[in-house]
């Protein structure tokens, strides 16, 4: 006799993170420790693999909008240019020798310089890591390079209607903020960039002021002070820097098209959202998930109106919900749209929605802390964002504590009023439906998919 087990995505989710919690809580506790005025957040891996993570906050608050890129380009130099003591490929073939990584970017509120490799390699590793952050050589020749392979990327975007219709809805929403600026710059403003400005620029933002450092590792305590008080050596302390926190929120719906020569129509609208470090935060950040899947269903299971509808959750410095569809008909889209936000506002979110959403949001996040490398940047996102990097180790209690009344609530305090743009045909869509007040339909339309008959 055959006994079969169904198990539901809920169990699968509870199953995955009973086995993920004993893992992580078998190591030994996180800690930090202050070297020479710069946080150091360290959390013991239980593995043979060490991720350091340094941290310049700031992101694009730290130049202006003539140099957008100019931090992205920078960091890129600092393995891409070699060092003082190793050309480019001097540098990179003593990695390759122990495999090892190092690598950076700059997003939106910080920018990350990391290295990975194996606990037996760290003494062959670190010193390289340390030139590069420290000692970066900006070669001229291998810097036009650089810019040259961030201009092709810039226009390999340009042709991407996701990317054009995200580039332009930031812009509208956020004029006059930082968050307007694009990290990885524009074609005009990276071409300006020299090597010397780019030199100069970086050298003004290392500062023990703006770092934050995130080791995930087994490395002693004391020795890996030593090697970070010494790096810190040469480093200048700075003026002292707070990362600007701004708020969003549209004063009244807006609508702005642009005439674009595509098989559908982009749309994206933003709306404003909590600010990290905020008893709002994760109340909201399980609505729009919630929401993601209400409105999936409504759009393009039940209507068919877009094959790959989304909404999300940008918490970062200045943060916003955003709502997302590509369709051939705009305004069937927006008053189903608005006519879901109406009866979510109306009615909520189930009890059945909420404890799904928190064993998914939470299953999903611990399954991510796979890596040394996810756990750090999950260390810095919390440190840098919400001022609190033990959030990290303490979400799935956090999560645990939010009701459905805080997700209703958070719901209907921050998806009012959007700033909604459109790529595409304008002569298919109807700008009033979308800065009305109210909704000319206060239901949503019959769906197309046919009951199923019971036998």
């Amino acid at each position: 006799m055959n006994t079969f087990f169904l198990i539901t995505k809920n169990t699968l989710a509870f199953l995955l993170l009973c086995m993920v919690m004993p893992a992580m809580a078998q190591k030994s506790a996180a800690y930090e420790m202050n070297v020479d005025g710069v946080k150091v957040i360290v959390q013991p891996s239980g593995n043979e693999i060490v991720e350091i993570q340094t941290i310049i906050k700031g992101g694009v608050q730290n130049y202006p909008t003539t140099l957008q890129g100019i931090e992205s380009i920078s960091i890129s130099a600092l393995t891409e240019c070699g060092t003082l003591k190793d050309d480019k490929n001097s540098f990179k073939n003593k990695l390759d020798k122990v495999s090892a990584q190092v690598n950076g970017f700059s997003g939106m509120d910080y920018a990350s310089f990391n290295m990975n490799c194996i606990k037996s390699d760290f003494d062959v590793v670190w010193p390289l890591y340390v030139d590069a952050l420290t000692t970066p050589r900006f070669d001229q020749k291998e810097f036009t390079r650089i810019k040259q392979d961030a201009i092709n990327a810039l226009k390999a975007q340009a042709s991407d209607p996701d990317y054009s219709i995200s580039k332009m809805a930031r812009q509208r929403a956020f004029a006059g903020k930082a968050y307007a600026k694009s990290p990885e710059g524009t074609e005009q403003s990276i071409s300006k960039i020299t090597a010397a400005q780019a030199k100069a620029y970086y050298q003004s933002i290392l500062t023990k002021s703006r770092m934050l450092i995130v080791v995930v590792g087994e490395i002693e305590k004391d020795e890996l002070a030593s090697r970070i008080r010494q790096m810190l050596s040469t480093i200048p302390a700075g003026k002292p820097f707070v990362l600007k926190k701004e708020s969003f929120a549209a004063l009244k719906n807006t609508f702005a098209a642009e005439k674009k020569d595509l098989a559908t129509n982009y749309i994206q609208g933003i709306a404003g959202g909590p600010a990290p470090g905020t008893p709002e935060f994760n109340a909201f950040q399980l609505a729009m998930r919630i929401f993601y899947n209400r409105h999936f269903l409504e759009i393009r299971t039940k209507n068919g109106l877009s094959y790959a509808p989304a909404t999300w959750f940008d918490g970062g410095a200045t943060p916003s919900a955003n709502i997302f569809v590509s369709t051939t008909d705009p305004n069937k889209y927006i008053s189903t749209a608005r006519s879901l936000i109406e009866k979510i506002k109306k009615d909520g979110f189930t009890a059945e929605e909420v404890k799904d959403m928190k064993t998914t949001y939470l299953t999903s996040f611990f399954y991510r802390q796979e890596t040394n490398s996810a756990q750090a940047a999950s260390l810095v996102v919390n440190e840098v964002l919400h001022n609190n990097w033990k959030r990290a180790l303490t979400l799935n209690e956090d999560v645990k504590k939010v009701s459905a009344k805080d997700i209703d609530n958070a719901f209907n305090k921050y998806i009012n009023t959007i700033s909604w743009s459109y790529q595409g045909n304008p002569d298919k869509v109807n700008p009033s439906l979308f800065i009305a007040t109210k909704n000319t339909k206060d239901v949503l339309p019959k769906s197309k998919i046919a009951p199923t008959k019971n036998n």
